[in-house]
């Protein structure tokens, strides 16, 4: 969860309050509720309630990742962004997209410092990693310049890190 999809949604409740959806105190407990979320179910709840206001941007925006000395995984049904970034010092980011809403092209942006990224692709689906600076570090690609859909755009530098992408047979 980033802050900007809490705020997202905190806006989405807001044009709720403007159309008469929603009072003001009870504006004020959902977004107390989305500013506290730490899934997105627990964002979404927050909405499920409004006609017409359920988050599906979340799916369209740009989602941060960010990793210190500790382990990120995505793995299951997860909604991937569009633009997916990720910083990820001396920890391990695992992102399993096979089993995940995935848009038709998938922008990640690495920033990693003496970690690893390991990214398990869906069947069919195809990368391009070209745009990656490695120093003193290790790309691990198997599906390289692959055709297929959806596909995974990588950009970025990894230093003294590994990044491993694989995908699903």
């Amino acid at each position: 969860m980033s802050d900007a999809e809490r705020e997202h949604v905190v806006s989405l409740l807001n044009k709720a309050v403007g159309r008469g959806m929603i009072s003001l105190d009870e504006f004020t407990a959902r977004t107390d509720t989305a500013l506290a979320a730490v899934t997105r179910a627990d964002l979404n709840a927050v909405l499920l309630d409004l006609p017409g206001m359920v988050n599906n941007e979340l799916a369209h925006a740009r989602t941060e990742l960010k990793n210190t000395m500790s382990t990120t995984t995505r793995k299951g049904h997860w909604v991937v962004p569009r633009e997916l970034v990720i910083r990820n010092t001396l920890g391990t980011t695992n992102l399993d997209f096979t089993a995940a809403d995935v848009p038709p092209i998938v922008n990640v942006d690495l920033d990693v410092s003496l970690g690893t990224v390991k990214l398990l692709l869906p069947a069919g689906s195809s990368v391009n990693a070209d745009g990656v600076e490695i120093t003193a570090g290790e790309l691990k690609d198997k599906v390289h310049n692959s055709v297929g859909n959806p596909h995974f755009q990588l950009k970025g530098s990894v230093r003294g890190g590994t990044v491993v992408i694989k995908r699903k047979r």
